[in-house]
């Protein structure tokens, strides 16, 4: 497990453009989250689509990219079309390695913390998740009174062999390491309430992986629902593909996990009220 900068130390900023301000819309209910590193070709139908998604449904949201060291145009496309989009925002991460970007989990990390709602769904930027199937998320997180809803790819996945191996692997691993039964802990398409996004320990490289399997560790309910898997249409790949960047430090991060769940203990508290009465 690689220690990546917290959040207080990546330099983020909001991406300004003209336009309404965000903040004026009031809170939403649902803050959405992508990381995106060279996206440019899929950026502008990714808008559209969680747009389309939410907005009929009168489903109030805020859609935050969150721009990770791309070297093409992602982030100027997203600061103009912020122009007559209040709800959309930017976050770029400029203490990047040079040509690269901090990873998933940093990016996870910088776009929660700046999420308003209440209420979190995270998805890739590169249009293989459906925006579509949030509010189906939102539906069954309310009806099953979860606190987290994890997509699962695995009935439609669309990815080489070699990925799908890795995946099969890194599950079995999981399972015999941590007791993790979810069947598509990967898959970035997911909505779980703020309070677990902001407790999440992703200021450490590859910690993404392990979302919902942490969440678990801390008390909250997750449940899953199948989602599709879309091919990629434009682009190429960006988080890591062979299994030396994959398998082998997944590996190594399952023990650090459970390291850590061994090792966590609770914070919760409630304050003492000065009349002596019992606070609980």
């Amino acid at each position: 497990m690689t220690a990546t900068p917290k959040a207080s130390q990546l330099n983020l900023e909001r991406a300004a453009a003209p336009g309404p301000d965000a903040s004026a819309l009031g809170t939403p209910r649902v803050s959405v989250v992508a990381p995106a590193h060279n996206e440019e070709e899929n950026i502008h139908r990714l808008v559209q689509e969680v747009h389309d998604a939410l907005a009929p449904r009168g489903i109030s949201f805020e859609f935050i990219v969150v721009d990770d060291g791309s070297t093409d145009s992602t982030r100027a496309k997203v600061q103009a079309l912020m122009k007559d989009r209040p709800w959309l925002r930017c976050v770029a991460m400029t203490r990047t390695p040079p040509g690269k970007g901090n990873g998933q989990s940093a990016a996870f990390h910088a776009g929660f913390r700046a999420t308003r709602g209440e209420l979190v769904a995270v998805l890739d930027a590169d249009l293989q998740n459906d925006p579509a199937e949030i509010p189906q998320m939102l539906d069954l997180l309310v009806a099953q009174r979860a606190d987290m809803v994890q997509g699962d790819r695995s009935h439609a996945r669309q990815d080489n062999a070699i990925r799908k191996i890795g995946s099969w692997v890194g599950r079995v691993f999981r399972k015999a390491l941590l007791g993790d039964t979810i069947r598509d802990t990967g898959c970035s398409l997911r909505l779980m309430k703020r309070e677990i996004a902001v407790q999440l320990p992703l200021e450490f490289r590859g910690m993404h992986r392990f979302i919902p399997v942490t969440a678990r560790h801390l008390g909250f309910t997750v449940i899953e629902m199948p989602v599709k898997h879309r091919a990629r249409v434009a682009g190429v790949p960006k988080y890591g593909l062979g299994i030396m960047q994959r398998a082998i430090p997944g590996l190594i991060d399952c023990f650090a996990v459970r390291y850590m769940r061994n090792r966590r203990r609770p914070v919760s508290g409630v304050e003492v009220p000065r009349d002596g009465t019992d606070a609980r």
